[in-house]
């Protein structure tokens, strides 16, 4: 019986070591997942940047801290008037809708851009947008 039992242990052991392993890769993958979803979306972004920085406002407004804002509100920015009346919040389900067809998710606004049709695309870009507006050129001066 001793020895039974001390194989028990072992074997309990090794399954738990086994199952450590495992779930710590999962959580490894599931983060370099997310990495190669951010680094596929900051090129997707260099279309963007024709008009938009992260940092700074140009012919579009900038996008640090873009997720949770309410649309139209970056101050001293010209918005349409159909932006800034709009009541956006700029969460990841409403960025993907106004991403997909700018023109028609918000009639009157002056983002003359077809949008990014392909869905992986705005999944990726709306990554990016969510790691970048938390990075090192979106904190404020100190």
């Amino acid at each position: 019986m001793p020895a039974f039992r001390r194989r028990a242990g072992l074997l309990a052991a090794l399954l738990a070591a086994g199952l450590a392993f495992a779930s710590q890769g999962a959580g490894t993958a599931a983060a370099s997942g997310a990495d190669a979803a951010v680094e596929r979306g900051a090129r997707v972004y260099e279309r963007c940047a024709a008009c938009h920085a992260l940092d700074a406002d140009r012919t579009g407004p900038r996008h640090c801290g873009l997720l949770g804002r309410r649309a139209g509100s970056v101050p001293g920015f010209p918005y349409s008037p159909a932006m800034r009346r709009s009541r956006i919040v700029w969460t990841e389900a409403s960025l993907d809708r106004f991403l997909k067809a700018p023109l028609q998710a918000l009639p009157g606004t002056s983002m003359g851009y077809d949008g990014v049709k392909d869905e992986r695309e705005r999944r990726d870009l709306i990554a990016y947008l969510r790691a970048a507006g938390q990075g090192p050129r979106c904190k404020p001066p100190e």
